[in-house]
C-alpha cells in the first residue's frame, strides 16, 4: 500500500498546466513515470493483483467478468490459438460498465502467429499505412521483404539506418479510416484478414457479441517512446457492437478515463497477449496510452513470447506455421517496440454508408490525417493514431 499511496501522492503534487484537464494531467504523469518507481504503484496489473486501486472513495475496484461459455467450443478457441474460454481470466472495473479486460488467454506459443501477421502480411499492400504518405506504393509493396536481413542484424549494428518496419507508425484493414474526414467509406475497402476475422469473432461471442462482424482494423505499431494520445472511437457507425483491442511485446499503461476529459482515468499495465472489449457505456470513452514500457531485463522479450509456436497444429486452425527465421525477425523488433491491433464493426447489420459525394471526393487514404501515433524524439511531430482524438 506504501507505492500506491505515494504514487497519489506524486500525481497530486503534479502541478497542472494551464487549461489542463483531468485526463491530460494523468497522461503527462505516466508519460514521465520511471518504471520501477512508486510512480507506477497505482496501475492495476490484472495479471497479478485483482484487489481495489487505493483505499478512497475514488478507487476502483476489479471485479470478475462472466463470460459466455457455450458460445465458443473449445476447439474453435483452439484454431484461432486461444485456450478454451472456461479457462480466460476475464475481469471488469466497477464504474466502467461493458469494459472487459481479458488476461492473455492465447495458448502458449500461438502469439507468434499473430505478431508475424502484424509484421509480415497485414503490413502489406493493398493495405494503407503511414509511409504512403511520403511514399509509392512499389516502395511499400512489402515492407517485412526490405525490412527482414535489416533486423537480423540489429544487434551486431547498432547504429545502422532505421528499416522500413521501424519506420512503421500504423496499418489500416478492411474499410479504412480515413484520418482527414474521420470517416470510413464504401469505397475505401480492401478484403479484411480472415484469420484476424475469425480471432475477432470468438472474442466477441465470449463476450456477449455472437454475430460481430469484423469490418475494420486499425494496427499501432509503437516504439519504446511512442504515445497514443487522448481520444474517443466514435467513428463506426454502430456503436453497439463492441471495440476489440489485441496487444503484443512490451508493455504499456493504458488510461480508460470518462465521457468527459475532466474526469481523472483509471491507468492499467496491458501485457503481451492481453485482451480489451469496450462495450456499451464504456464503448464511448475516452482512452490513451501514454507510456511503453521497456523491459526491466534491458532489449529482452515478455515470458509468455518464449515459447515456439507448436509445429502440430489443427487441420482447419487459422494459425499458420511460423519458421524460426521469421520469428527471428519478430522478436528482433519486439525487444524495442509492441504491436496492437484494434478490430471493429462499422455498419449495423443491413445499414449502408450514408450518401455525401462532396465529402467522398475529398478523401485520401493514404493521407496522414491529424490523428494517430507520436513518438517524443522525431523530427517532424506525427499527430496522434485514434480516430476522434
Amino acid at each position: 500500500m506504501g507505492k500506491m499511496a505515494a504514487a497519489v501522492g506524486s500525481v497530486a503534487t503534479l502541478a497542472a498546466e494551464p487549461g489542463e484537464d483531468a485526463f491530460r494531467k494523468l497522461f503527462r504523469f505516466y508519460r514521465q513515470s520511471r518504471p520501477g518507481t512508486a510512480d507506477l504503484g497505482g496501475v492495476i496489473d490484472f495479471s497479478v493483483s485483482h484487489a481495489a486501486r487505493g483505499t478512497g472513495p475514488g478507487a476502483t475496484k476489479v471485479v470478475k467478468s462472466q463470460l459466455n461459455l457455450s458460445s465458443v467450443s473449445d476447439h474453435d478457441a483452439l484454431r484461432a490459438g486461444l485456450q478454451p474460454v472456461s479457462k480466460w481470466q476475464a475481469y471488469g472495473l466497477q464504474g466502467y460498465p461493458g469494459f472487459i479486460f481479458i488476461s492473455n488467454p492465447f495458448l502458449p506459443g500461438y502469439q507468434w502467429h499473430w505478431v508475424k501477421q502484424c509484421l509480415k502480411l497485414y503490413s502489406r499492400k493493398p493495405n494503407v499505412c503511414n509511409l504512403d504518405k511520403h511514399m509509392t506504393k512499389e516502395e511499400t509493396q512489402d515492407l517485412w521483404e526490405q525490412s527482414k536481413e535489416f533486423l537480423r542484424c540489429k544487434e551486431v549494428n547498432k547504429r545502422r539506418p532505421r528499416s522500413l518496419l521501424e519506420k512503421l507508425r500504423w496499418v489500416t484493414l478492411g474499410y479504412h479510416y480515413n484520418w482527414d474526414s474521420k470517416r470510413y467509406s464504401a469505397d475505401h475497402y480492401t478484403p479484411f484478414p480472415s484469420d484476424l476475422a475469425f480471432l475477432s469473432e470468438q472474442v466477441a461471442a465470449a463476450c456477449g457479441f455472437q454475430g460481430f462482424r469484423a469490418e475494420a482494423g486499425i494496427l499501432n505499431y509503437y516504439r519504446l517512446d511512442s504515445t497514443l494520445g487522448i481520444h474517443v472511437d466514435r467513428s463506426e457507425l454502430d456503436h453497439s457492437r463492441p471495440l476489440l483491442s489485441f496487444s503484443f511485446g512490451q508493455s504499456a499503461i493504458f488510461l480508460l478515463g470518462g465521457l468527459k476529459r475532466d474526469e481523472a482515468p483509471t491507468p492499467m499495465f496491458m501485457h503481451s497477449g492481453d485482451i480489451m472489449v469496450m462495450s456499451g457505456f464504456s464503448r464511448l470513452l475516452n482512452h490513451a496510452v501514454p507510456k511503453v514500457l521497456p523491459s526491466a531485463e534491458g532489449d529482452s522479450l515478455p515470458g509468455c513470447l518464449g515459447t515456439p509456436l507448436p509445429a502440430d497444429l489443427p487441420r482447419d486452425s487459422v494459425v499458420e506455421p511460423c519458421s524460426l527465421e521469421d520469428w527471428q525477425v519478430c522478436a528482433s523488433y519486439l525487444k524495442t517496440a509492441r504491436v496492437n491491433m484494434t478490430v471493429r464493426q462499422v455498419l449495423a447489420v443491413g445499414q449502408d454508408f450514408p450518401l455525401d459525394p462532396t465529402e467522398e471526393n475529398k478523401r485520401d487514404i493514404t493521407a496522414e490525417g491529424s490523428c494517430h501515433l507520436d513518438d517524443d524524439n522525431s523530427q517532424v511531430k506525427r499527430a496522434r493514431l485514434s480516430p476522434d482524438c
